[in-house]
């Protein structure tokens, strides 16, 4: 009995304590006590949609190309009396590209006609284009004297240009011989076209198999441009999210969005994600409905069951 009367004097000191401690509790404890003000963070969001038509394509090189090239070959033995081309030159099929006279020729001069006029003897010949197209390479100049037979000049076929693509033989069903296909080009037009050829072979390192486009209005294209064609590898109609607004582990192995239970509440929802077209990805599987609401900002590294505040 004497050492619990020896305790009723601090009673009063230690009720005194805990009411102090009481005081000394921080806002934050207080909120967290009674439902007070907790720091939210501010977010937007999104309604999933389910109407978008979401592709999966694949982008695939194209390389702007003359697949015929004709020899421009001296007809006779002697020297270049004229030439009617430049490098680069358009020139018509049977157009005189150069003319060619023989040594002999050029040796006698005007004595044989001179002896008989009614034989006309020149000593000339016309060297005709083989083909329409543009003068590819030029091998030698007026005077020049050259072999019957020897290379003059090359002219690129105009109607053998196309883009030969590298298909990988994983998406050979993706084209067929007739397909329409559209070729764009680095400076952003688009031009359109189809496979003309599909080559009968792959390349035996890279497996992949050359396919010819012919396209139109080419007129203004040099050869080995690199343009790019896009070859579509599946197309669906399903619920879909902005890019933003799914989140990933660092192995990105496993997948998530945050979705609003109440105005002020954010849970983490694990999803499995599918085509991903234009900044919107496809959700395959996941609680989520096109109703919900989804953060599409301020999400990044939130925990589950967050405290937000709903940006109007």
């Amino acid at each position: 009995m004497k050492a619990i009367r020896q305790l009723f004097p601090m009673i009063p000191v230690v009720l005194l304590l805990i009411a102090t401690g009481c005081k000394n509790k921080s806002p934050e404890d207080n909120s967290r006590l009674d439902g007070g003000n907790i720091a939210k963070t501010a977010v937007s969001v999104v309604y999933p949609s389910d109407t978008l038509q979401l592709n999966d394509t694949i982008d695939l090189n194209a390389r702007s190309v003359f697949l015929l090239k004709y020899d421009v070959k001296a007809n006779t033995t002697g020297y270049i009396l004229k030439m009617n081309i430049k490098l680069s030159d358009h020139v018509n099929c049977g157009q005189p590209l150069f003319i060619l006279q023989t040594k002999e020729a050029l040796a006698l001069g005007n004595t044989v006609n001179s002896l008989d006029p009614s034989f006309h003897f020149s000593g000339r010949t016309a060297v005709l284009s083989p083909s329409s197209g543009y003068v590819f390479m030029l091998n030698h100049l007026k005077g020049d004297y050259v072999r019957e037979g020897e290379i003059l000049a090359t002219v690129a076929d105009a109607g053998s240009f196309g883009f030969i693509m590298e298909l990988p033989y994983e998406y050979d069903r993706l084209v067929g011989q007739g397909d329409r296909l559209t070729v764009r080009l680095p400076d952003g037009r688009n031009l359109d076209g189809y496979a003309a050829r599909m080559m009968p072979s792959v390349d035996p390192a890279a497996q992949t198999r050359q396919v010819f486009i012919k396209v139109k209005d080419a007129n203004d294209i040099p050869e080995n441009l690199i343009a790019s064609v896009n070859l579509l590898r599946k197309s669906v109609k399903g619920l879909c999210v902005p890019v933003k607004a799914v989140l990933t582990d660092d192995s990105q192995s496993e997948f998530w969005v945050m979705k609003l239970i109440n105005d002020t509440t954010a849970v983490k929802v694990d999803i499995r994600k599918g085509i991903e077209y234009k900044n919107m990805i496809e959700i395959k599987s996941g609680n989520i409905m096109p109703e919900d609401r989804i953060l599409v900002s301020g999400n990044y590294g939130m925990a589950d069951t967050a405290y937000v505040k709903v940006n109007p």
